[in-house]
């Protein structure tokens, strides 16, 4: 790996457009990677894993795929499920995918690695950063920064992608 090679761990296609443009802007080599069993189901899951390839086909990077795995995360989260979104629920589903991203960051010898998922308007990058601090390779960058999310709007429409209208999970569906 080189130093500016970055591990993405990419949650969709939609918010990976302009975090991968803003990582390329300032001299990253990113590699997405894509572990997503928050997500409530294997179609759902594909869908979202279909819209991430054209996004990475359209930038030229590579992607990684983790299996995926909805039951392992649903007994991490156990006890959380009727939390409110934005809550402890939340934080441990954040948790659970950098973690599995540093993990994978240390395996492939990478010297960074951060998430997309600070692009969202629905996701505090304050709080994901806090959970960052606990792995050592983690870049706290804040996509929502210089317009990423309305940024990712508009590219999402002008590659056509597929843009869910929840963050992922069975019990996050009726947020959007």
């Amino acid at each position: 790996m080189q130093e500016r090679d970055i591990l993405v761990h990419a949650c969709c296609g939609p918010c990976s457009t302009a975090s991968i443009e803003r990582l390329m802007e300032e001299g990253y080599n990113p590699v997405l990677y894509y572990c997503n069993s928050n997500i409530n189901s294997q179609e759902e899951e594909q869908r979202r894993y279909e819209a991430l390839l054209v996004v990475a086909e359209h930038y030229k990077v590579s992607v990684l795929r983790e299996a995926y795995d909805h039951e392992s995360w649903l007994s991490y989260i156990k006890g959380h499920e009727q939390d409110r979104e934005g809550q402890a629920r939340c934080q441990k589903c954040f948790a659970y995918n950098l973690r599995k991203t540093s993990e994978k960051a240390q395996q492939l010898g990478f010297s960074h690695f951060t998430t997309t998922l600070t692009v969202s308007r629905f996701k505090s990058s304050k709080s994901i950063f806090s959970l960052g601090t606990a792995y050592p390779l983690f870049e706290p960058i804040d996509f929502k920064k210089k317009g990423g999310f309305e940024k990712s709007v508009k590219l999402s429409k002008e590659l056509n992608l597929y843009r869910q209208q929840y963050c992922g999970c069975e019990f996050s569906m009726h947020i959007q």
